[in-house]
């Protein structure tokens, strides 16, 4: 718990002055791009703080000049950030509508267009989810997912979602699926303990939906690509 104080203390002394200059300029300009480029440099100084080593493989995989969707599995609640600020550009993510109502982080997510999304279940809020998306695609930002819709309690690989992969049949933007391990023994579902370790984030091949007849090809086809880059005993 010592090394998350320190990394909590350590975001906190650094986000404070930055929201106080760049939150104003974003609402000022409505150019959110200078308070997303400070905020990745603060979470890589986080993960720095914690003795957290971030291994990136494969980033040449993503097609310049092309908007895509970025496809992950999720075993931390480290693997958003570190993914996140990974990315070559912008991206805005699909997020719990809970962590919007936080103060100043979750407005952070608004001004950045993170797209909030409901675990109900129900279609006419996962449509609206879908259709925020398409908009942020138009706008040339990418969009980042973690497809199996939550955290795996023990790094298994879980069945996937449909709605990244009806975004992607609609859209045709390339998919980039990216797996994560290493992190499920850093910071463990449930755990606000922090372990120094290597995180590992391998970015594949495009996988691209015109290529595919069905949302369920597209999805399995994903779904082997994120699975070959993890430890066998992660692929479900």
């Amino acid at each position: 718990m010592i090394v998350s104080l320190v990394v909590f203390v350590t975001i906190l002394v650094l986000s404070i002055p930055s929201a106080v200059v760049f939150i104003p300029l974003a609402v000022v300009t409505g150019n959110v791009g200078p308070l997303y480029a400070v905020t990745c440099l603060i979470v890589s100084a986080g993960y720095r703080v914690a003795g957290i080593r971030i291994r990136v493989e494969g980033r040449e995989h993503v097609p310049a000049g092309h908007v895509c969707i970025f496809m992950a599995n999720h075993v931390s609640n480290l693997d958003p950030p570190a993914l996140i600020s990974r990315i070559p550009g912008r991206t805005a993510a699909f997020a719990k509508r809970a962590v919007f109502n936080l103060p100043v982080f979750g407005y952070c997510l608004k001004l950045g267009e993170f797209i909030p999304v409901d675990r109900t279940g129900n279609a006419i809020s996962a449509q609206v989810s879908v259709a925020a998306a398409k908009r942020l695609l138009d706008k040339g930002v990418h969009i980042t997912t973690f497809v199996e819709g939550m955290r795996s309690p023990d790094g298994r690989l879980l069945p996937f979602k449909k709605g990244p992969f009806f975004l992607a049949m609609e859209t045709g933007a390339p998919c980039i699926p990216v797996s994560i391990w290493g992190t499920e023994t850093m910071m463990a579902k449930g755990s606000f303990g922090i372990h120094p370790g290597t995180a590992h984030i391998v970015f594949h091949a495009p996988v691209y939906p015109a290529n595919f007849a069905t949302r369920e090809e597209l999805m399995k086809t994903v779904r082997a690509a994120i699975a070959s880059g993890l430890p066998e005993w992660m692929r479900g």
